[in-house]
């Protein structure tokens, strides 16, 4: 199967006259799949139980008519107007207890019985009508799942969702350690979601609540899919996560539900930090993907909308894509295929942009329609080998954004970032792994600031570095339990004995001090006592900083502070870790194709030989500024590698 290639297509935005036009423009660029239907609710439904699918039928034909096929959408992400003035009491709920109204996307409670029957009712119209159709390609549930909701409903769901984690009371208040301020439940009906109070909410209440919202979303999209694939057996059903930290969605449990993982990604930073933020948000969709088909399902042309516009320099829109394709997407999609001429979004840039065909963007978006129709899709299974995981939790993530830590500062997205980003300049490929996995195929496992840990986890840990492995742990690591309820006898809790550390003190840091090795550190410190452990580094006063500690037959590095990124890739490479790559030069081997993309404004060694895929000639020595090659591999066919992730 080829690439797929596309976007959202928006046929309802525009006048019924344009449709073709847009089509016969779909087949100038080499698109192979649209998005249609994501926020057409009203349009489809336009008051209860009345239905208009004209339209949609005859969008629909067009496309199956020019071969261009169609990930249609449950419209569920954004209710109609008639829904919310007929249930105001679906409409979501702040945590301050502010009722929202009608009037953006996502004004909905996830838990209103309302909502819920409304949702099925869509989808299974929508299904009836459009199985068999052959522009169907593909369901796409929803979009970007993450409004939560502390309305009424909400609070009777999160005690039931509470009352199936927990049992009894007593479990759950000695979880929460309610005994503080006198918060002990004594009747369910008691608990609420943690929503407004006078100072610091409980930090386990508000970890449960985000874990439930995740499960409650979990339970609306599984709703619909099954509904999708009683009807349509054999057609895959997604929905598009957004990788956002307000976003309360268990990926790694998500990702097990779906057909297909798909990602939408739109970088925050620009040139060279866009290109490791692509690279990052790729890894991470193929590692919760676990060798099974995922995409990119989502992102931006031109430029990235924001506090203010991030524009996308020439040749940057096939940069990131090839980015994607390299570790494994089944394609290359953007929101949108033409931008939108009014309406809350319509500076978001498209595949058409408002200039029209005419433009630097469309021509570029021609160009890499050309060159993905050579690129083979990626094979089935695992694609890439990675030696090299980073421990990647949500809950831990949504526990250090919880109230009343010893620092704001801690960052567990930044420093896993940090540990990605090292790695991608040295040119090692990295993977994902949660902190419950098998790691014993990794050559090296890097855990950053995962405050977060569970027993069970901590043991897994243990025995990696017990049977071999080499672990490197970044500060405010293992310091509480799933509970949130702080490890006693010493920081890092559940893992001083694997680290041979013991943590008496945290020292967040006021500004930047030097270390006797490994340069600056910031943000935080530690007083640090060695139980077995070696300093490899010290603080001005003299105590440990980074250390290293024989386990077993492993290693485990603890680096009690935030270096720089060079002082980080200096304990990598102390460790064992590094790569040979050319900074700004990214090369991915998958399967059966090597990746090379510079991302630099220099002329760089070309490090591939071979047929360029994309434009049919050999190789150059050198790769001009900015190029992208694909070449197939020298020892494609030989036996797949048992780590490969």
């Amino acid at each position: 199967m080829p690439l797929w290639y596309g976007g959202d297509h928006n046929p309802e935005q525009w006048p019924e006259q344009m449709w073709a036009e847009d089509v016969a423009l779909m087949r100038r660029a080499g698109v192979t799949l649209v998005t249609v239907g994501v926020f057409s609710w009203s349009r489809l439904e336009p008051s209860e139980g009345r239905y208009d699918f004209g339209w949609l039928d005859r969008a629909l034909g067009l496309l199956a008519d020019a071969g261009i096929g169609v990930d249609l959408a449950v419209p569920t992400a954004s209710p109609p107007p008639w829904f919310s003035l007929a249930h105001p009491d679906a409409l979501t709920v702040t945590r301050d207890g502010v009722r929202l109204t009608h009037g953006s996307r996502d004004t909905y409670c996830v838990s209103a019985p309302a909502y819920r029957e409304a949702s099925l009712r869509i989808t299974r119209v929508l299904g009836e009508r459009y199985r068999g159709h052959p522009a169907l390609t593909m369901w796409h549930v929803h979009n970007e799942y993450g409004t939560p909701c502390h309305c009424d409903h909400s609070a009777a769901a999160f005690r039931a969702w509470l009352r199936r984690r927990y049992g009894t009371l007593d479990a759950l208040n000695d979880a929460w350690t309610t005994a503080f301020w006198s918060q002990r439940y004594s009747d369910w009906e008691q608990i609420t979601p943690p929503r407004a109070t006078q100072y610091l909410p409980n930090p386990a209440q508000a970890l449960d609540f985000r874990r439930f919202v995740s499960d409650e979303m979990l339970a609306h999209f599984r709703e619909q899919r099954d509904v999708l694939r009683e009807l349509t057996p054999g057609v895959p059903v997604t929905t598009n996560y957004v990788m956002a930290g307000w976003a309360s969605v268990d990926h790694w449990k998500w990702s097990r539900e779906v057909d297909l993982v798909a990602i939408d990604h739109y970088p925050s930073g620009q040139g060279m930090a866009a290109a490791e933020q692509s690279a990052f948000a790729a890894d991470l969709a193929r590692s919760w993907a676990g060798g099974r088909p995922w995409l990119l399902m989502e992102q931006a042309t031109g430029y990235v909308l924001g506090p203010r516009v991030t524009p996308k320099e020439p040749g940057e829109i096939a940069r990131h894509s090839l980015q994607h394709v390299a570790r494994g997407s089944k394609g290359v999609m953007f929101f949108q295929w033409r931008a939108s001429r009014g309406g809350a979004e319509q500076w978001h840039p498209g595949m058409v942009p408002h200039a029209g065909p005419d433009s630097r963007v469309f021509r570029e978006i021609r160009a890499l329609g050309e060159a993905l129709k050579r690129i083979p899709a990626p094979p089935d299974g695992p694609v890439l080998d990675a030696e090299v995981a980073i421990l990647w939790d949500e809950e831990a993530w949504w526990a250090v954004q919880g109230p009343g830590l010893p620092s704001a500062e801690i960052d567990y997205l930044s420093a896993a970032e940090q540990a990605h980003r090292v790695l991608w300049r040295q040119g090692v490929t990295a993977c994902f792994a949660h902190p419950s996995h098998d790691l014993t195929a990794c050559r090296a496992v890097l855990v950053p600031s995962l405050y977060l840990i569970s027993d069970e986890a901590a043991r897994n840990l243990a025995a990696y570095v017990e049977g071999g492995g080499t672990l490197v742990v970044s500060f405010f690591s293992g310091i509480a339990d799933e509970h949130t309820r702080v490890r006693l006898g010493g920081y890092p809790g559940a893992l001083r004995e694997v680290l041979g550390v013991r943590v008496e003190e945290f020292r967040p840091l006021a500004g930047p001090v030097t270390l006797t090795d490994f340069g600056a550190a910031t943000v935080w410190s530690e007083v640090v006592h060695l139980h077995g452990a070696e300093a490899v580094a010290r603080y001005p006063g003299g105590g440990p900083a980074v250390t290293r500690h024989r386990f077993g037959d492993g290693t485990a590095w603890y680096v009690s502070t935030r270096l720089g990124d060079s002082g980080y890739a200096r304990v990598l490479a102390r460790a064992g870790l590094t790569g040979s790559g050319v900074p700004g030069v990214e090369v991915v081997r998958r399967r059966d194709l090597v990746f090379a993309i510079n991302h630099t404004g220099d002329e760089q060694p070309a490090p591939v030989r071979g047929i360029d895929l994309i434009t049919g000639d050999p190789v150059p020595g050198v790769l001009r500024p900015g190029e992208c090659v694909v070449a197939a591999r020298e020892d494609t066919g030989g036996p797949a590698d048992p780590r490969a992730r």
